[in-house]
């Protein structure tokens, strides 16, 4: 796939707020089906979004990092983090743990703590300056071999109740949410990324597309050869930020045209539970099948350079919802300038073990298990039309 960039790449200034809010905003992008929930509230409390981490280990009991199975309320992981670093005495970077919950929930979590000594710490793990309404507490722990990277879990399980719904959207009642959820349960739906990747009314695509204007960091010289610098922490938010409202774009240009959850000639498929992909030139009825099945899924490039492996109908629609929007072409051709290579992820999100129950005074208690790295709120836009919290 040839590259679109030029020398230069517009800053955040030549597209106004709105309209950067507008293109970040999820909720904005289209479904397959009519959610048959015109409103609800979810977050009503933190313990309306419940979160836990799915995380298959076989503990050592031995070495030097001491996990900890933590539940937290109110406050998010990085905070966690620095309080576990305080209590142990240890620097933060050797404090491990696998994905960011949210903080507006109740959450449980995988810390590690990296502990040369192999001792706990003496004292009770108890924070004592903490807010109205943030609490944590230690659950469990091991001792381990290794410390906890990111993306070491392989899912999270979430419980989140929906209050004061308006269900008087198309004669739609309890059964006909009922029937969408079973519908859902068995195709799925449209794994866009969610509103927090974005930031407040956008803020992190506008902050991106200055950071993108701005010259590529310079190549560090490393034994005789330029090596590019790794982004830093925050840049690479501002990079995600970037790639994932392209994604978001692409996979809405596939629902319209009912092509996400199916397939198009020159399709990168996802296999399944992995992270391999695999090209292929034309659709034909074994791909199909096996799309239908769920062994492996049609996907959408996480923009930037070598996204090669893409070609012919898929390649092109990509290339026309970047070119036929100035936005994303600006994000996309910084994305390029700076290097950021390409990857793919898949267009449909499976549902595991989704079940419901409704509730007393208008209220519906989902619980489902989605895979690392995709959002409740991708389920929960296929269901609520708007969603408040």
């Amino acid at each position: 796939m040839s590259s679109t960039a030029p020398t230069d790449t517009p800053a955040a200034d030549s597209f106004s707020a709105e309209h950067i809010a507008s293109m970040s905003d999820p909720s904005a992008l289209p479904q397959p089906q009519d959610a048959p929930i015109k409103s609800a509230r979810y977050k009503a409390a933190p313990t309306d979004f419940v979160v836990h981490e799915v995380m298959d280990i076989d503990f050592t009991e031995d070495g030097e990092h001491l996990w900890l199975h933590v539940q937290k309320v109110g406050m998010n992981t990085a905070f966690v983090a620095q309080l576990l670093s305080e209590w142990a005495q240890i620097p933060l970077r050797d404090v491990g743990y696998s994905g960011l919950k949210d903080r507006h929930a109740l959450t449980t979590q995988w810390f590690s703590l990296r502990l040369p000594k192999k001792t706990a710490p003496s004292t009770p793990f108890a924070p004592t300056d903490l807010n109205e309404g943030e609490s944590v507490s230690i659950l469990a722990e091991h001792w381990h071999n290794k410390k906890l990277s990111r993306g070491a879990h392989r899912a999270n399980r979430f419980v989140i109740t929906l209050r004061d719904m308006d269900t008087d959207i198309a004669g739609a009642d309890t059964a006909a949410v009922d029937s969408h959820l079973s519908h859902i349960a068995k195709v799925g739906v449209p794994n866009y990324f969610g509103v927090q990747r974005f930031g407040h009314h956008g803020n992190n695509v506008r902050d991106a597309l200055n950071f993108l204007a701005r010259p590529p960091r310079p190549a560090k010289a490393s034994k005789g050869k330029k090596r590019r610098q790794a982004p830093r922490e925050r840049d690479t938010l501002l990079l995600s930020a970037a790639r994932s409202v392209i994604f978001n774009h692409i996979l809405a240009a596939r629902v319209r045209d009912n092509s996400w959850d199916t397939g198009l000639d020159g399709e990168v498929f996802n296999l399944a539970g992995s992270g391999s992909i695999f090209a292929s030139e034309q659709m034909d009825e074994t791909l199909a099948e096996r799309v239908r099945t769920f062994d492996i899924h049609p996907t959408a490039p996480l923009w930037g350079t070598h996204n090669d492996k893409v070609s012919g109908t898929a390649a092109a629609l990509e290339q026309a919802v970047i070119q036929d929007t100035p936005l994303l072409t600006a994000l996309a051709v910084g994305l390029e300038r700076h290097e950021i290579k390409a990857q793919r992820r898949a267009l449909r999100l499976p549902i595991e073990d989704l079940n419901w129950q409704w509730l007393d005074n208008n209220g519906l208690q989902l619980d489902f298990i989605l895979p690392t790295g995709s959002f409740a709120t991708s389920v929960l836009a296929s269901l609520v039309a708007t969603l408040h919290s």
